[in-house]
């Protein structure tokens, strides 16, 4: 599910192959008033028993164009191959059995909430032996077990593959990933996750992003719109509704209503940074003590541009030389300056500061950090 409403981040993005480019992005959100910026219970919380349940198969996919798996080099996929011909009658083991147009492959999916027997949900099919595309084959019958080893679902059909490998003498292209693909619809549907929502006498509400303000705000709002204490928040990701006694609709109704209430969730204050993509993320709550920033760096250049030397034609003396010569050039920044950021100033006057710097992402992260060691950043910063 999508969030109706945004909390406000800015976000400094750029990358590293450009050393003096910064590339900075600002996402703004400008803040709206509480009735409309808050978020529907739905969007930030699930409800106890709603839940996908994970499958998974092993299978074959077969009719592919000589881009199958060697069976010298998987053996599974030729064992595999034998014991389901076995099983229609067919005896295979005396004989050479080589194809390349079969691809040993594992099947997975997700069995949505509440699914019922006889409905069907899409499968995803990925190559797990040397197959090199699986364009055009199809997957056949495949049992789909939980983790609790019962069968849920039976999948089988045509391959989808997006991606494709075209290849020549001297070239290979390769778009997408040609050794995965899906079966839209494909799976079966075949035994029920029991589950009966109708007779439970109280429903848990599990928050996404765990905070005891935001808990709190779900349970008082639960509370005034059914007009008694049923909802109480137990921890910060938990939040236990009591069903009224006497409530028309029962359970279903009541989860319907619950969860169209609108609820401002908290944000804490946190910088996320990611160092492999140049990324920072600050949220709107981080806030600045009064500190003072300075930034610089020593750049020395080394530039080697050997001559060569040769006598004047037609000499009888010299020989020819290579003369080296070396150019060094020292930069100390000295056009920097030291900034000071006063107390209790907003994101955007911290971004300035930092961007008059002249400082790239990779300066910009480690100034956050030690702007953080020093105690001045009222907020936690996490490293992806």
């Amino acid at each position: 599910m999508t969030a109706l409403f945004a909390l406000p981040v800015r976000i400094l993005q750029a990358t590293w192959a450009a050393p003096w480019a910064l590339v900075l992005a600002l996402v703004l959100v400008a803040g709206a008033p509480s009735a409309e910026a808050a978020s529907r219970i739905k969007d930030i919380a699930d409800f106890e028993g709603v839940r996908d349940n994970l499958l998974v198969g092993y299978g074959l996919v077969v009719g592919l164009n000589g881009t199958g798996d060697d069976m010298d080099d998987d053996p599974f996929t030729r064992e595999s191959l034998i014991g389901m011909l076995e099983r229609l009658g067919i005896n295979t083991r005396d004989g050479e059995l080589s194809p390349d147009n079969t691809a040993a492959v594992m099947v997975t999916g997700t069995l949505p909430p509440f699914a019922r027997q006889g409905s069907r949900m899409d499968v995803t099919i990925s190559a797990l032996g040397t197959a090199e595309n699986l364009l055009g084959g199809t997957l056949l019958v495949t049992p789909l077990v939980g983790a609790d080893g019962e069968v849920y679902a039976v999948g089988q059909g045509q391959v989808q593959v997006g991606g494709f490998v075209a290849q020549g003498e001297a070239e290979t292209i390769t778009k997408g990933v040609p050794t995965s693909g899906r079966i839209p619809n494909g799976a079966i549907i075949e035994k029920e996750v029991p589950f009966e929502l109708a007779n439970m006498e109280s429903v848990k509400i599990s928050l996404r992003n765990p905070d005891f303000t935001t808990a709190r705000r779900i349970a008082n709002a639960v509370n005034t719109y059914l007009g008694s204490t049923v909802a109480r928040s137990l921890d910060p990701g938990t939040v236990l509704v009591r069903v009224p006694r006497g409530r028309a609709g029962g359970v279903v109704d009541l989860l319907t209503d619950i969860e169209q209430l609108r609820v401002e969730p908290d944000q804490l204050a946190r910088v996320i940074i990611d160092e492999q993509t140049g990324t920072i993320v600050i949220g709107d709550n981080v806030r600045i003590n009064t500190v003072a920033i300075a930034q610089g760096n020593l750049t020395i250049r080394v530039t080697e541009t050997p001559q060569v030397s040769q006598p004047a034609p037609f000499s009888n003396a010299g020989e020819t030389v290579v003369v080296p010569r070396t150019e060094i050039e020292v930069d100390e920044d000295e056009d920097r300056r030291l900034t000071v950021v006063n107390g209790g100033v907003t994101l955007q006057d911290l971004v300035n500061a930092l961007n008059s710097l002249g400082v790239g992402p990779r300066d910009m992260i480690s100034i956050l950090q030690a702007v953080k060691a020093a105690g001045a950043l009222q907020a936690e910063i996490q490293v992806m």
